[in-house]
């Protein structure tokens, strides 16, 4: 039985061959662009605490299958893998005093943390834009997501929920927002999506 997104996504092959083109081409060119960036903030990681500069977490990607997204580590080594909001809830109730490396704030507030995905893009296992990728552990998002077909567009390092709050929204209205992405996918939805990014990382919108 097809769900709610999936008509509109069939109806879009030509875009999402454009789309992956762009992603692979764009992802190589930031690749190498940002390699020295990438030098410095994972020495920087090393230095300021022990373990590795990578942090690999299982997510779930297109399709519903997990793949392993990749992250510069911004917390201290044996911090649970949790949600944000799974996090918050336990911090307060008296998880960790402070579970974050010394730059880790930094580079969660800079969205620094996120540029490894430029690998996981290039793989084909994200894209630039798309539904933020869900946790497993996050069963209320990976059924409704499922539910509504979203699901059949890759995951994105960045996505229409993200420019419209991020972590401030509640999980129906985010799942909600990534649907009516995957029926309105377009050039102009994506570029759109794009430059607002800019505008919730330097107002720090929603980042928790």
């Amino acid at each position: 039985m097809a769900t709610v997104a999936e008509p509109a996504i069939m109806e879009k092959t030509s875009y999402l061959f454009l789309k992956r083109l762009i992603d692979v081409i764009g992802a190589a060119v930031l690749l190498v662009i940002f390699a020295p960036l990438l030098v410095f903030v994972a020495a920087a990681i090393r230095l300021d605490s022990h373990g590795p500069a990578i942090y690999r977490q299982k997510r779930v990607g297109r399709f519903g299958k997990h793949f392993v997204m990749l992250k510069f580590r911004t917390m201290k080594v044996g911090t649970p893998t949790l949600s944000t909001a799974e996090m918050q809830q336990w911090l307060k109730a008296g998880g960790a005093a402070n579970p974050y490396t010394r730059i880790g704030p930094i580079l969660r507030k800079t969205n620094l943390d996120e540029l490894p995905q430029l690998w996981n893009v290039l793989r084909g296992e994200m894209s630039f834009i798309g539904p933020r990728p869900a946790l497993p552990s996050q069963e209320d998002v990976v059924n409704l997501r499922e539910n509504l077909g979203v699901h059949s567009v890759r995951p994105g390092i960045t996505g229409l929920a993200q420019v419209m709050g991020r972590d401030d929204l509640d999980v129906e209205t985010k799942v909600n927002y990534d649907a009516q992405y995957c029926r309105e996918l377009s050039f102009i939805l994506d570029l759109s999506i794009l430059f607002r990014t800019f505008g919730a990382v330097l107002s720090g919108r929603g980042n928790k």
